[in-house]
């Protein structure tokens, strides 16, 4: 090749990147890495909570403001709280309300569930409605509110 020879420069057609195709890419790997870790990874087993203590509770309204705590099948008074009880009307009227949403009448299924789980851990579950409360999210200090009940 001499100097004054003209250069032939072959010309290459360039592709343009097509960001529609990047995305395609990354989502169909973001599906086969979902897929490979849903169907490689065991199946949890299904923990079963048993609880250590229940009690079946009716909470009634009286005509002095006062509530009284009897056992649903003794019908033997539990406790009377008196006075203002904010957690425990707070609690009580949640459930209530979900009663009410539901349709039910005040006078049905009157009773509630106190259940005592391993480790300290209380709930109060409604049986009409299935709605549950886990007391121990509200302190220490609420959740003894309705641990004395349990005695």
């Amino acid at each position: 090749m001499k100097l004054s020879e003209p250069l032939n420069w072959t010309v290459r057609a360039r592709r343009e990147f097509n960001p529609a195709v990047g995305f395609a890419v990354f989502a169909v790997a973001c599906l086969v890495l979902v897929g490979w870790v849903r169907f490689t990874s065991p199946m949890p087993t299904p923990s079963v909570i048993t609880p250590s203590a229940m009690r079946v509770l009716d909470f009634i309204d009286q005509p002095d403001g006062s509530i009284r705590v009897t056992d649903h099948e003794t019908h033997d008074i539990v406790d009377n709280f008196s006075g203002e009880q904010g957690f425990l009307r707070g609690t009580l009227r949640a459930l209530v309300r979900e009663r009410k949403l539901r349709g039910l009448e005040a006078n049905q299924a009157q009773a509630f569930e106190l259940i005592a789980h391993d480790g300290g851990r209380l709930t109060l579950r409604d049986p009409a409605t299935g709605a549950h409360i886990a007391l121990e999210s509200f302190g220490p200090t609420n959740t003894a509110v309705f641990a004395r009940l349990l005695r």
